[in-house]
């Protein structure tokens, strides 16, 4: 094609909703006041846009979105004003979600790319995962109404409880808390530091989980 039509075929969509996908891999952020992203996420943005790291002092999202087994942290940043911001995630697909008053979601910390500002949000840790390849499973608690963006390595896989899914493979879950078990034959078949052997146990009928067809083994 020549350049114009590069130029025409490629450039972002005009109007359009506040977190839009330009592509599978790209999100669109039209920010009017603030929103919380990634850090590291930005690829480019227009507009009157100042962006600044968020501190644990201001609510412990330094720790939002952790090495699994290292411990260490990959801050988050507040991103105000007013333009277009745009954002990904090492080439990993986008999802974006639209959480109603009192809806929620848990999402896997190393997963949630950005969140709009009415959003809330809680940090956890499932410590009794800790001696499995994931090293323990840092998730965020969040709450609308707003829009949530989410990364999944691929398309992702919707599954309804009961369930059990391999920790470094799960992304998400609503309206269900998960539990832990090892799988004793599994460890026998493929080795006790293997991630299958640790698992996530969701029971009861209601909620879902989502799983991606990757593992995040970012401890190893």
């Amino acid at each position: 094609m020549d350049v114009d039509d590069f130029v025409t075929a490629n450039e972002p969509a005009a109007g359009g909703a506040a977190f839009q996908l330009e592509h599978s891999k790209l999100l669109d952020v039209a920010v009017d006041g603030s929103v919380t992203a990634k850090s590291g996420s930005m690829v480019a943005y227009t507009g009157d846009l100042t962006f600044r790291g968020v501190s644990s002092a201001e609510g412990g999202l330094t720790g939002l979105i952790k090495e699994k087994a290292t411990g260490e942290g990959t801050p988050v940043m507040r991103v105000e004003g007013q333009g277009h911001l745009y954002l990904a995630d090492d080439a990993k697909d986008v999802q974006v979600l639209s959480l109603g008053s009192g809806e929620s979601i848990s999402v896997n910390g190393d997963d949630v790319l950005a969140f709009a500002d009415p959003v809330s949000y809680e940090i956890s840790t499932i410590d009794s995962l800790a001696g499995s390849s994931s090293g323990g499973l840092t998730n965020v608690f969040l709450e609308g109404p707003g829009n949530v963006a989410i990364t999944t390595h691929g398309d992702p896989l919707v599954l309804r409880p009961p369930v059990r899914t391999d920790p470094d493979a799960t992304v998400a879950w609503s309206g269900v808390s998960p539990g832990s078990r090892v799988d004793t034959g599994l460890s026998e078949i493929i080795g006790s530091s293997s991630g299958e052997a640790y698992q996530l146990e969701f029971e009861g009928d209601d909620g879902f989980v989502v799983v991606q067809p990757f593992e995040e083994r970012t401890g190893t």
